[in-house]
């Protein structure tokens, strides 16, 4: 899944790009100031940031100054102001791309598809990040922060497999078919086996998700918002 980072301090700017990238399948972070999404890139994944300009304590120029030197992400800025002088601060502080507001939410996605292509980070498929957890398939290990896990085969699919596909639900015959195959001589008590220790395994690690029983149906992966 794909991390993005709103730096503004509108909150109303905050709930607005929130809800649209988020009904888009991106995981979207947020803050309040420069100070405080420094901390938050630190910490957390991210593969682009969208940063306003005009904030207290940093200005978008300066934040986007401190991502260049410790962070290898596209940053699109954000100003109420259109004149060729401030795009040209923008430019030096080393933004990828410039958007004024007011904005329409169609035209920002188009840009933050653009930069992901041209940075990669979308087209290696076999590498998820879900806030600070990232699992890859080429090596089937998954690292929180400095830590990282070797997963049993089956418990590292299943985790690969609802990471690839949060908020859906998937029925334990469904599972049991895609991972374990269709010729597995068990029965769907094995699904509830392994989603506790999934469960038993990350819930003391990370709270940037949690798999979820829908009664009567299966289970689902949900992504804790911030």
């Amino acid at each position: 899944m794909t991390n993005i980072l709103i730096v503004d301090d509108d909150i109303n700017i905050l709930k607005l790009v929130n809800i649209h990238l988020s009904e888009q399948g991106y995981n979207v972070f947020q803050a309040k100031d420069g100070m405080e999404a420094l901390g938050l890139l630190k910490k957390e994944a991210c593969d682009l940031a969208i940063v306003d300009v005009m904030m207290p304590f940093m200005d978008g120029y300066a934040l986007t100054k401190e991502i260049r030197k410790e962070f290898d992400i596209p940053v699109i800025l954000l100003t109420a102001k259109n004149q060729i002088e401030d795009k040209e601060l923008g430019f030096q502080a080393g933004t990828d791309d410039y958007l004024v507001k007011p904005f329409e939410p169609k035209e920002l996605s188009f840009r933050i598809k653009a930069l992901l292509r041209r940075y990669d980070h979308q087209e290696d498929e076999s590498i998820l990040r879900i806030g600070s957890t990232t699992i890859n398939k080429k090596s089937y290990e998954v690292q929180i922060g400095n830590r990282t896990l070797l997963l049993p085969l089956k418990e590292f699919e299943l985790l690969y497999y609802l990471v690839s596909n949060p908020k859906q639900v998937f029925s334990r015959e469904h599972l049991i078919e895609h991972i374990w195959g269709l010729d597995f001589e068990g029965d769907v008590r094995t699904v509830d086996v392994h989603i506790k220790r999934l469960r038993e395994r990350f819930s003391k690690l990370t709270d940037g998700f949690q798999i979820k029983t829908v009664r009567g149906v299966g289970y689902q992966l949900e992504v804790q918002r911030r």
